[in-house]
């Protein structure tokens, strides 16, 4: 596939290593433009580009930017790219390290993704965003091996979805199904599936015990787990990217 990677970050160079691996035709922007990709080029076989040109012809869109930069993305981004390119979205909300206060992701709202979709104006499916980078480089394994990561992929659209859960299983992960966009509240930062690395069997048990509408209760303890994370994170001098 063509496939465009907006952001050049930890999680954007390591699906930039592993799908230019597979043999796909990766494209990579970043805010800077591509003249400061030449290392990222070098490292991972991708083609700096800019914003525009990474989206132009691809057949499946990456979008992996700190989630306070998505408006500042360009308002016609997608103008001529057709409706069925699936778009991924990798984003996590980091309010003490990064992002700053977003109210409606405060309130719960919405969902991250949701929030991501409604200001780039195309449906986007949710995944990549509970693995570590190095892990999604480094612990792709065939299908059936023992021990395979599974990673949660949620949605609105079906094709769209089904398109993405293929490549997941292509990268070496097993793809579950977390259900709707407004269910992605179940892997974002503060759940027990962030960063956990869960099997397929452990994480369809974890999805089913939260159930698919989120309590106060819950968005309450989710976001008083990761404030915690963040903290310890700042405390070990950890910076995001």
């Amino acid at each position: 596939m063509n496939i465009g990677i907006i952001g050049a970050g930890h999680i954007g160079s390591a699906l930039a290593v592993r799908l230019t691996s597979l043999g796909h035709s990766v494209l990579i922007a970043n805010s800077r433009g591509p003249a400061t990709l030449g290392d990222v080029a070098q490292k991972t076989g991708a083609t700096p580009v800019t914003a525009k040109e990474a989206v132009r012809g691809a057949d499946l869109i990456v979008v992996t930017i700190p989630l306070k930069n998505i408006p500042d993305l360009p308002k016609d981004l997608f103008e001529g790219v057709p409706a069925e390119v699936p778009v991924i979205d990798t984003s996590n909300y980091y309010p003490m390290l990064r992002d700053g206060h977003i109210v409606e992701l405060e309130t719960g709202d919405l969902t991250e993704s949701e929030w991501v979709q409604q200001h780039l104006g195309r449906p986007v499916v949710k995944v990549f965003n509970n693995i570590y980078s190095v892990h999604l480089e480094q612990k792709g394994q065939p299908a059936g091996s023992p021990g395979r990561i599974a990673l949660p992929v949620a949605g609105d659209e079906a094709a769209a979805k089904q398109k993405v859960m293929a490549l997941v299983e292509e990268l070496g992960f097993d793809a579950v199904d977390d259900g709707s966009l407004r269910e992605s509240w179940r892997q974002q930062p503060g759940t027990p599936a962030y960063g956990a690395d869960f099997s397929a069997d452990k994480l369809l048990d974890n999805l089913a015990s939260l159930g698919s509408t989120r309590t106060p209760e819950q968005h309450a303890q989710f976001l008083a787990n990761h404030a915690e994370q963040e903290k310890q994170m700042q405390a070990q001098g950890i910076r995001l990217k």
